[in-house]
């Protein structure tokens, strides 16, 4: 039996076996598939999480059964590409004949002195679970800063508006203006929605320090009964600690068949993939779809097409607590509650097919 092992069941991961079973897969190949928690998590879902605006139970969604798929549960050491195998934190090695790594993202804190030890986070379910703990047991009146006003930052604060409205809530931004990846439209839509919810929003940021309760603005202290950071990301440890080629983020660099350069074997997915668009779900399903799509002609020993598709993306959408939202859609900008019942169910759809 070929053995391919699958690190992590995230989005990507669990496309690839959505697309092996039921009956996809080869007779003579065998899955492991590696992850750290015993079910999927809707990472796009853990800002409400956090707000606690939604529960544990939300967020999960179990992942398949099939007599040919094994699970082992644990946390990834190191992988070793010269010998086949994955080592896990309990001296435990896999074999591998093909293997996908969708090993995910973790907090980038570009080099500010404390950030790391005196923010919160909400990158996985166990960071979100301990951040929603923080701040659901604020005092009333509270100031809660979150650095940085990306997507996440931004659903985060609104999401925390809505279930704690006592609070006082900083939203610190590097630009001129949050949501700097978006349309100009867009993004002061969302700020006039902040202005008039009553968040403060900081632009022009520089966060150049951060102490216990205490942020660091160009040097400028601000007091803060909680900190969480959303201003950057980066590849897992495991991948920035692999001898392989990588882009200038750090994320792995492939060939147009997803796998490494120098090895047909090898393949990356997700937040860990140099591609040309920024990480998501959506683009980690995509890359999912034509990594089944490669292995599976390999697999059949058949001749690869020439080049593969552009992976399409439909949109982004972002919430503005339970009843706003914006996004764009095949290039079309929405706001307000069409933009916020679109993200609902197209998130409900997702747990229908997957749970």
């Amino acid at each position: 039996m070929k053995n391919l092992v699958i690190l992590g069941g995230g989005y990507g991961g669990m496309r690839v076996l959505q697309r092996l079973f039921p009956n996809q897969l080869p007779e003579d190949v065998h899955v492991t598939l590696v992850d750290k928690a015993p079910y999927h998590s809707l990472k796009t879902e853990f800002y409400a999480l956090a707000a606690g605006t939604i529960s544990d139970q939300h967020v999960r969604v179990s992942f398949p059964e099939h007599p040919r798929l094994s699970i082992r549960y644990g946390f990834i050491t190191n992988i070793d590409l010269e010998n086949n195998q994955v080592h896990l934190e309990d001296n435990e090695v896999l074999h591998y004949d093909d293997l996908i790594i969708g090993l995910g993202c973790e907090d980038k804190y570009h080099g500010v002195p404390g950030a790391p030890e005196h923010t919160y986070s909400i990158q996985t379910i166990d960071a979100s679970r301990a951040t929603y703990q923080a701040l659901n047991n604020l005092p009333a009146h509270a100031t809660v800063s979150i650095v940085g006003a990306g997507l996440s930052g931004v659903e985060l604060a609104s999401e925390l508006k809505e279930s704690r409205s006592d609070l006082n809530i900083m939203l610190f931004d590097r630009g001129k203006l949050i949501l700097s990846s978006f349309p100009e439209r867009l993004s002061n839509y969302v700020q006039d929605w902040f202005t008039s919810n009553g968040i403060e929003i900081v632009n022009n940021a520089n966060i150049t320090r951060v102490e216990q309760n205490t942020l660091y603005n160009h040097d400028e202290p601000i007091k803060s009964d909680a900190i969480v950071w959303t201003a950057g990301i980066q590849p897992n440890k495991v991948v920035r600690d692999l001898n392989v080629e990588k882009d200038t983020q750090g994320r792995v660099v492939l060939t147009k068949y997803h796998n490494l350069p120098n090895n047909e074997n090898v393949y990356v997915l997700g937040d860990c993939a140099s591609l040309p668009h920024a990480p998501s779900a959506q683009l980690a399903e995509g890359q999912a779809e034509q990594i089944v799509q490669v292995l599976t002609a390999r697999w059949k020993n058949e001749e690869l097409p020439t080049e593969l598709p552009t992976i399409k993306l439909k949109g982004v959408l972002g919430s503005l607590g339970k009843k706003h939202g914006f996004g764009l859609v095949n290039d079309r900008a929405i706001t307000g509650r069409v933009a916020r019942l679109l993200k609902s169910g197209i998130l409900w759809m997702y747990k229908y097919h997957n749970g």
